[in-house]
């Protein structure tokens, strides 16, 4: 597979997503990069704004195992992992894969759950494996998680910490539709849709979950050049040197940076990064990794805005 095929591929996989999703370009597309790049996902928006719709909807169209999680406070580690269960018949323990065996992990309301029970997802999005009883168990490949929180309703949630937060390529914000997304939404339902009936829709399986590893391969040959690579490590250390910041961006996000600016390119017909595919990633990588000093907050800035500034303020390569 040639890296610019990625473009028809893409292409292909917003108009099967435009049958059931309205107005969710950016999301969608954010997730698709993911997706490729092998990341993971934190989706914020208040309930009701078509997430879970979003990510299902994802899963069917590289036909990729799905599987929901709804996080509570009373979930247990071994709820997500799995569990040894004695077997009296053969008189042996035999492993209960928990829901974590999976391709795409939708982890709902991730923060209801206590840092135990977040804790037990950081060895799988990172290391893409298992450790149960002394075992190690390798996750199918793709294997993605995509987290979602509310970011109104904090009562009996627990932040999730930097550590865990680093792991996710991306945090995207879904909005409120606008009006006329909204009465198109109306529309479709009027007219019987199901957001529980995907197959009802038509929608069709355009990128094997089997040919990701290929579309992988292709995103690894888009060219980046050295100057480019100066400037997305520029932006980063800006950050840690940001009056407005008390953390900057780590090294990893400097990476994610680099990595996801690959298939943006490739996803938009092209074979090299360009600094302004670098500008149009790195919001979504860093808006949950860098810390707002609160004199900052005070002045009426949020992450997006300190981030616009980084960018304004480090010099574009020629």
């Amino acid at each position: 597979m040639e890296p610019t095929h990625l473009q028809t591929i893409y292409q292909e996989l917003r108009q099967e997503a435009n049958k059931v999703l309205v107005g969710l370009e950016e999301p969608f597309e954010l997730l698709t990069i993911a997706l490729l790049t092998g990341g993971h996902v934190l989706l914020e928006g208040v309930p009701g704004t078509a997430k879970t719709l979003m990510a299902k909807t994802l899963a069917h169209l590289v036909q990729a195992l799905f599987t929901r999680i709804q996080f509570t406070p009373d979930l247990m580690p071994s709820d997500i992992l799995g569990t040894s269960v004695f077997d009296i018949t053969s008189g042996q323990f035999h492993l209960k894969k928990g829901p974590i065996f999976t391709q795409i992990l939708l982890a709902d309301e991730i923060n209801r759950a206590p840092a135990k029970t977040q804790s037990a997802l950081l060895e799988a999005m990172e290391e893409r494996q298992v450790n149960l009883e002394g075992e190690r168990h390798v996750l199918e490949t793709p294997f993605m998680v995509i987290a979602t929180q509310n970011p109104i309703e904090y009562e009996g949630t627990y932040p999730l910490p930097e550590a865990q937060l680093d792991r996710f390529l991306f945090k995207v914000i879904v909005p409120y539709s606008s009006l006329e997304t909204e009465i198109e939404v109306l529309r479709r339902y009027h007219h019987g849709f199901d957001a529980h009936d995907l197959a009802a829709t038509g929608l069709q399986a355009i990128l094997p979950a089997s040919r990701i590893r290929e579309a992988r391969q292709a995103i690894n040959q888009i060219v980046v050049e050295e100057g480019v690579m100066a400037y997305i490590a520029q932006v980063a250390a800006a950050s840690r040197q940001s009056p407005d910041l008390t953390l900057g961006a780590s090294t990893r996000a400097a990476t994610h940076v680099l990595l996801a600016s690959k298939t943006f390119a490739a996803l938009h017909g092209r074979n090299y990064v360009t600094p302004d595919d670098v500008k149009t990633v790195t919001p979504s990588v860093y808006r949950h990794r860098i810390l707002l000093k609160p004199e900052a907050e005070i002045e009426g800035l949020d992450a997006d805005a300190v981030i616009r500034r980084l960018l304004a303020q480090v010099e574009v390569p020629r």
